[in-house]
C-alpha cells in the first residue's frame, strides 16, 4: 500500500552533508556541464543536473533533466515556464522546501510529481546551495526519475 502522504521524502539537510547525500558523490560545482559521456549515463539511467540562479531565476539543465520534463532544447528554459508541469500539491511543497534551504543555507531531498507533455511522473530532487560567503546564490543538485518507486 502506498502512502496517503504524496511526498515520500521531504526533508532538508545541513551543507557539511552534501557529500553523503548525492547518490553520485560529491557535486563540487554547480555547473551542469558534464563530459558527453557521463551526460548520457546519466540519462540513460534517468538522471540529470540542474542549477538555478536566484538573481535571474535562471535554469542550466543536463540532458537527463530535460528527458524528465519532456522539453525541447530549442525552447527557452526559464523557472516561471517550467513551474506549471508539478502537480499543485508538489509544487506548494517544493516551493517551501526550496525557501527554507535558502533562507538557512540547507541541502535539501524531495520527491515531486510531475505532468510533462509524455505522462505524468514522480521525480526525486536533491539540492544544496552555492553561498558567496554567507548569501546564497545559486541552488544545484541532481534530479532523477523515480516514478517505479510509486507504482
Amino acid at each position: 500500500m502506498k502512502p496517503a502522504e504524496p511526498l515520500a521524502l521531504n526533508h532538508s539537510w545541513p551543507l557539511f552533508e552534501r557529500g553523503v547525500r548525492f547518490d553520485l558523490g560529491q557535486l563540487c560545482a554547480p555547473d551542469p556541464a558534464l563530459t558527453e559521456a557521463d551526460d548520457a549515463w546519466l540519462a540513460a539511467h534517468g538522471m540529470g543536473r540542474w542549477s538555478c540562479d536566484l538573481s535571474s531565476e535562471g535554469l542550466h539543465w543536463s540532458t537527463g533533466v530535460y528527458d524528465l520534463f519532456d522539453w525541447q532544447r530549442d525552447r527557452p528554459l526559464d523557472r516561471l515556464g517550467v513551474l506549471p508541469l508539478y502537480r499543485s500539491e508538489s509544487l506548494s511543497a517544493v516551493e517551501r522546501l526550496r525557501a527554507y534551504a535558502i533562507r538557512h543555507r540547507r541541502g535539501f531531498t524531495i520527491d515531486a510529481r510531475i505532468h510533462p507533455p509524455g505522462g505524468p511522473r514522480w521525480m526525486r530532487i536533491v539540492g544544496v546551495p552555492q553561498c558567496r560567503g554567507r548569501h546564497v546564490v545559486a541552488l544545484h543538485g541532481l534530479k532523477m526519475d523515480v516514478s517505479a518507486e510509486y507504482r
